[in-house]
């Protein structure tokens, strides 16, 4: 087991040290941040000496080496347009995007996995098809226009729900969070559903898969057989076996969430990284599109790694040749 958590943290390490290349030049290569950071009327002095202060005049791979050296320092460089440390702009907007990806990711299991389930015990009737007909459009429809459609309807023709912003916050361990507040989780709750949309009809499908397949197998006709209760073989045996994709869905699909909450966050003036993301991109802030990139990417290894470890509890076939 050690043996094999040291490969993985190795991989994870050369994938990191990997993508640090790729971002840094992809980024690079993207435009010119002077022009957007000066005045149109500077003069050739006024560039060069913004260039200097940027150090913008080395040459790349003498840029990507104190990249690379102040990373492992834990400094990602400072932000053209704030001048504050990009790593410290981005944990600041960490929070918002944080508390609305757990939302998401919550709402597709609570509301997937039921209706899932029914979908796959009762796959002819009436409500499965209705059930499935939707997941269809879940998939189908664009997030951005799913979000405006429902500012349309509950925020201004109903005025239930707040339209945009994150409302009222309340301070737990120094941090701001919207859901310690009732103001905050009715902020929050158009977002986070906009977001769970395409993962509660993932999450619905593939539960309802796993269970149609399950079903008819031995195992579970002999568990029939010793006269358990149906309750007992869905929710102890029938469960143990779909787990293990949807727990794989689920773990990615959080990062995923976490990564591209950019139109939801710009769609609700959502104060996150997203739409941090976005601003930097029009201003080509580059230490902060560089240091969101790999954030996301040290996220993607880290989830990658812990489903890796919960299959180990979930499936013993993998623990034991986790031990070989």
């Amino acid at each position: 087991m050690t043996t094999w958590i040291l490969r993985r943290l190795f991989q994870a390490i050369f994938v990191m040290l990997a993508m640090t290349v790729i971002v840094f030049i992809g980024v690079h290569v993207i435009g010119d941040p002077i022009e957007m950071l000066i005045s149109p009327e500077a003069d050739q002095a006024e560039r060069a000496r913004a260039v200097a202060a940027l150090g913008l005049d080395k040459p790349l791979w003498q840029q990507y080496a104190y990249f690379l050296w102040g990373a492992l320092h834990l400094d990602l460089g400072r932000s053209f347009v704030f001048n504050e440390p990009a790593l410290q702009l981005i944990l600041q907007r960490m929070p918002a995007t944080m508390e609305l990806a757990v939302t998401a990711v919550l709402m597709s299991v609570v509301f997937g996995i039921p209706l899932g389930l029914y979908a796959g015990l009762r796959p002819n009737s009436f409500s499965a098809r209705t059930i499935m007909a939707g997941s269809i459009l879940g998939f189908s429809l664009p997030t951005f226009w799913v979000g405006l459609m429902m500012i349309m309807v509950f925020a201004v023709q109903l005025g239930w729900l707040p339209s945009t912003g994150r409302g009222q916050t309340r301070e737990l361990f120094g941090i701001p969070w919207s859901f310690l507040t009732r103001d905050g989780l009715a902020h929050m709750l158009m977002p986070a559903f906009n977001l769970a949309v395409g993962n509660i009809a993932l999450v619905l499908r593939l539960t309802r898969a796993g269970v149609g397949e399950n079903m008819h197998m031995d195992y579970v006709k002999f568990a029939r057989a010793k006269g358990l209760s149906p309750t007992r073989v869905v929710f102890v045996h029938v469960m143990k076996n779909i787990l293990i994709p949807i727990v794989t869905v689920v773990g990615l699909q959080f990062g995923a969430v976490f990564a591209f909450a950019v139109v939801t966050e710009t769609v609700f003036a959502w104060p996150g990284m997203g739409k941090l993301i976005i601003d930097s991109i029009n201003v080509l802030d580059r230490p902060v599109m560089v240091a969101y990139l790999m954030i996301i990417v040290f996220l993607f290894v880290f989830i990658n790694l812990a489903v890796d470890l919960l299959y180990t509890v979930l499936d013993p076939r993998v623990r034991l040749e986790s031990k070989e």
